[in-house]
């Protein structure tokens, strides 16, 4: 199946940021594509993963929208190509799904996702979110002047990779905005809402226990380096002091 097609509006032509949205529901895309065009925005709409993907090995967006689920690749494969992809890994995904589980919200957060929001959704507040993380994004990228060392790990900003002396860490990019963001500032402790809110916006949705699952995930990815990361009981985490 094949929905691909993209228009502008006359005030998108002048620079305006290029969406794309995959979903396998054609009143959905069109739904999309006439909301977003009257928001300003270029839209291009694909049906498949695999759509998705070919595109992006030829062309970025400025913001992605991914369903969940689509047939074939699904869009958490979709998303973690991308997030897995040198060239395609600093590209915005919102999740746009049916599926409002929790665990299926923390699932796209681990891949990458920079939010997610549930069908049926109000266009408006889907225009807003868009924006939001655009902002987000242009206000406060990760800065790649410097790395930050911890024992045997550095911790590279530009690159979005972990190394210690054994290998390098494949996290996701939430992950890695989590441990960059607790490391900038070694012994302040932050709570689980203040994470949230640095990593992903105050609009987001998602829960705070979620931090939790992807701490978890971090410090079992970083083995014996998981230590820089502490628990303080009762508020949140933070980043030991080197001694």
């Amino acid at each position: 199946m094949h929905f691909g097609y993209d228009e502008t509006s006359g005030d998108a032509a002048m620079g305006k940021e290029m969406i794309w949205a995959v979903d396998d529901e054609e009143d959905i895309l069109e739904l999309l594509r006439y909301n977003l065009l009257r928001e300003g925005f270029h839209i291009r709409c694909f049906g498949t993963g695999e759509e998705i993907i070919e595109a992006g090995k030829q062309d970025l967006p400025d913001m992605l929208l991914l369903d969940l689920m689509l047939p074939g690749i699904g869009g958490l494969d979709v998303c973690r190509y991308f997030r897995h992809t040198e060239a395609m890994r600093q590209v915005p995904i919102i999740m746009l799904t049916a599926k409002g589980e929790e665990a299926d919200i923390v699932s796209g957060l681990e891949l990458g996702a920079d939010d997610y929001i549930t069908k049926p959704f109000s266009p408006r507040i889907l225009a807003a979110r868009i924006r939001a993380v655009l902002r987000r994004r242009q206000k406060n990228p990760v800065s790649d002047a410097v790395s930050i060392k911890a024992g045997d790990m550095t911790i590279h900003p530009g690159r979005f990779s972990v190394q210690t002396q054994q290998e390098t860490i494949d996290l996701t990019q939430t992950e890695f905005r989590i441990l960059h963001f607790l490391a900038r500032k070694p012994g302040w402790v932050y709570t689980r809402g203040q994470i949230v809110d640095a990593i992903h916006g105050m609009d987001h949705a998602v829960t705070e226990r979620s931090i939790d699952v992807q701490i978890a995930g971090l410090r079992r990815k970083l083995g014996p380096s998981g230590d820089w990361i502490e628990t303080v009981r009762g508020i949140g985490y933070r980043f030991k002091e080197a001694l």
